[in-house]
């Protein structure tokens, strides 16, 4: 997901939790090389270290124990900056080393804290490792000992981090952005299904830009381009047209109009690539997709309907009921997926799209005006 709804906030993709783990691993490495002798106490800051610690304590090679301690300072997205302890530490850690184990450190409040509880135990050694550091606001002249991704003053949230109770399970980090202001529908469905019979209809009634893969291509075609003839010879065939010919083509569609209060997308995305690269590019405005609205429609209709419309289209892939199913045969392979892609984020909704054009556009009406 690029951008997700907390509450009332709105928060974009920011960190991927392949970055999360390969600094948790840095930071792994640093502490068993200062470390590797010794069994050092690891503790964690609840709630928000629970995931950092789970991940660290699993990939740190030598011996250790772990521990927890509470402490609170944030109110939905603001630090209060009044830290209160509420479980303490129980454990005898005279001559002990300790690593306090941080998922973020911003103000240094906490981690102030932290030193005054710590200082009266007679350790060894006092550690501070934190994953996420802000340093434009850090105002403590205390030592940090293992920092792993510094960051902006920006709230955050995932992998522990929440907002007023939500989000701490995100594999990811999501930062505090600004509400999408376009309204950025998929419709989906197979060949056949009447896409762009609808998203003429939906465009005038909501306002929206209707991008048609198919006129996209064909603009391309008539205009006899690189990737006119690219894309020509894969639909001569009945074959999909490659990913990376197919987005740049609608990049530079979207671009064309960027005041835009929307854009119906027909025909794309094809491929769970495609769906990941329009989400990268939307999230780069600060947008993303509202929902993928299908047209579920029985395979020997859409056949009747293809080869109805090849009387009068011209296309020879709209002429032959063998290339017909070919065509089905691609989509079910390639692109029913994306099904699964847009109900993992809750973004899916399947239309019955058998009826009158008046009845299907009602139910179509039905969602968009929903979402």
């Amino acid at each position: 997901m690029s951008i997700i709804k907390l509450h009332d906030k709105y928060f974009k993709k920011y960190i991927s939790q392949e970055k999360i783990n390969n600094s948790i691993q840095d930071l792994v490495d640093q502490v068993y090389k200062d470390h590797k002798n010794e069994t050092p106490l690891f503790i964690g800051i609840l709630n928000g270290s629970f995931m950092f610690m789970a991940d660290f304590v699993r990939q740190y090679k030598g011996n250790c124990e772990v521990s927890f301690v509470k402490l609170a300072s944030y109110q939905g997205t603001n630090s209060t900056g009044n830290i209160k302890q509420l479980v303490g530490i129980n454990e005898n850690l005279e001559g002990r080393t300790v690593v306090i184990l941080e998922d973020i450190i911003d103000t240094g409040n906490t981690l102030e804290e932290l030193y005054k509880i710590f200082n009266t135990k007679k350790l060894k050694h006092l550690r501070i490792a934190t994953l996420f550091f802000k340093p434009d606001v850090f105002k403590k002249d205390l030592p940090i000992n293992y920092i792993g991704i510094p960051i902006p003053d920006k709230f955050i949230v995932g992998y522990g981090l929440d907002y007023d109770g939500l989000g701490r399970n995100l594999p990811s980090i999501y930062q505090l952005t600004k509400s999408p202001s376009m309204k950025n529908i998929v419709l989906f469905g197979p060949p056949g299904a009447g896409k762009g019979t609808q998203a003429e209809l939906l465009k005038s009634k909501y306002g929206l830009i209707h991008i048609s893969t198919g006129d996209v291509f064909r603009y391309n075609i008539k205009n006899n381009t690189q990737l006119g003839k690219l894309a020509k010879s894969y639909m001569d065939d009945g074959n999909l047209v490659p990913d990376e010919v197919t987005i740049h083509m609608l990049e530079e569609k979207v671009n064309e109009t960027p005041n835009a209060k929307g854009f119906i997308f027909d025909g794309f995305p094809r491929t769970t690539s495609q769906a990941e690269a329009l989400d990268k590019f939307l999230l780069d405005k600060g947008e993303t997709i509202s929902g993928m609205v299908a047209l579920e429609v029985p395979e020997d209709e859409l056949v009747h309907r293809i080869l109805e419309r090849g009387k009068t289209s011209g296309r020879p892939d709209d002429q032959n009921e063998p290339k017909i199913r070919h065509r089905f045969n691609e989509y079910h392979a390639k692109t029913e997926i994306l099904k699964d892609f847009y109900l993992i984020q809750h973004k899916y909704y399947g239309i019955n799209g058998v009826g009158t054009i008046e009845e299907i556009t009602e139910r179509l009406c039905n969602v968009i005006d929903k979402l």
